[in-house]
C-alpha cells in the first residue's frame, strides 16, 4: 500500500490503483466488498466498451485486436518508478502481439487470450496538492496507433439524493440507474460535480466526455472517456478511436474538495 499525505488530504494506493481518497477523514471513494462494483477504479484501454457482439474482434489498421470488454490494460501489472510524500507514478508496458491471460474467462468471456498490434507505455501519475488530487495518464507508442481511453473511479455515496450536476443540467441518481449498465452519456462535458454529504468537483482535460454508471444507491462511477462505446455498433467499435500523433498523449483527472 503506497499512502501520499499533503495537509488535510490522504490517498492510498494499492498496485496503482486508488482505494481511498479522504479529506478531512471523510472518505470519497467507494470501498471493495461495499455493495456495488468491485474495484475502486480502473483504466479502460486501447478500448471502451463490451466487444462480445463483435466476436470479441476490434478493427485496428494492422488488422483485428482481440480483446474484451475495456480493453487488456486492466489485465496488466502496474510497477512503480518514482515516488515521493504527494507524488507517485505507476506504469505499465506491453510488447506488440503478446498473449494476455483475459481474467473474465471462462465464467464471463469466451475469449482466453488477448493481443494487441502495437506496443504502448502506460503511466499512472497521482499529485496531491492543495485542496485537489490529480491524476494523469500518459500513452507512449507508435505514431498512428489507434487507442481510446477512459478513466473509471467509484466514489461512495453518503446520502439519500446524491445529485451530478453539469453547466446544462443536473442528474439524479434514479436517472442513472434506469439507465442500467449500458452507462449515462454526458457528451461533450470537461467538468461535473457530485453534490453529495460532501462536494467533489471531477474535471478533465483531454477526455471530452463522461459516462455515469452504478447499479446500487451507495456508489457511482463518474468516468471521463474518449468515446462513448454505446453509439455505434460493436462491430463498428473502430470508428472511436483517436491516434496517438506527436506523442507522447496526456490526459488528467483532477478531485477537488
Amino acid at each position: 500500500m503506497t499512502t501520499l499525505q499533503l495537509d488535510h488530504l490522504k490517498v492510498q494506493l494499492d498496485e496503482g490503483s486508488l482505494v481511498s481518497f479522504k479529506a478531512d477523514g471523510h472518505e470519497y471513494i467507494h470501498q471493495v466488498g461495499s455493495p456495488g462494483w468491485g474495484k475502486s477504479d480502473d483504466e479502460m484501454f486501447p478500448i471502451i466498451g463490451p466487444t462480445d457482439e463483435a466476436g470479441f474482434k476490434v478493427k485496428t489498421p494492422k488488422g483485428d485486436a482481440v480483446l474484451d470488454q475495456h480493453g487488456l490494460l486492466r489485465e496488466l501489472k502496474y510497477q512503480c518508478v518514482d515516488a515521493t510524500e504527494t507524488r507517485v507514478v505507476f506504469q505499465k508496458t506491453y510488447t506488440a502481439n503478446t498473449p494476455v491471460k483475459n481474467s473474465k474467462f471462462p465464467k464471463k468471456s469466451s475469449e482466453e487470450w488477448l493481443t494487441w498490434p502495437y506496443d504502448f507505455r502506460f503511466q499512472k501519475q497521482f499529485n496531491l496538492k492543495q485542496d485537489a488530487l490529480e491524476i494523469e495518464f500518459i500513452i507512449t507508442g507508435p505514431e498512428g496507433m489507434p487507442f481510446m481511453l477512459g478513466y473509471h473511479p467509484a466514489f461512495k455515496l453518503h446520502s439519500e439524493n446524491p445529485v451530478v450536476v453539469t453547466s446544462k443540467e443536473e442528474i439524479p441518481l434514479k436517472d442513472i440507474l434506469a439507465v442500467g449498465s449500458r452507462a449515462y452519456e454526458v457528451a461533450n462535458c470537461t467538468e461535473i460535480t457530485l453534490k453529495d454529504a460532501k462536494t467533489l468537483r471531477i474535471s478533465s482535460q483531454g477526455f471530452g466526455n463522461f459516462m455515469l454508471w452504478t447499479e446500487v444507491t451507495n456508489m457511482l462511477c463518474i468516468e471521463p472517456v474518449s468515446f462513448y462505446p454505446y453509439a455505434v455498433e460493436q462491430k463498428n467499435l473502430d470508428k472511436g478511436f483517436r491516434q496517438l500523433i506527436n506523442e507522447p498523449a496526456r490526459f488528467k483527472v483532477t478531485f477537488s474538495v
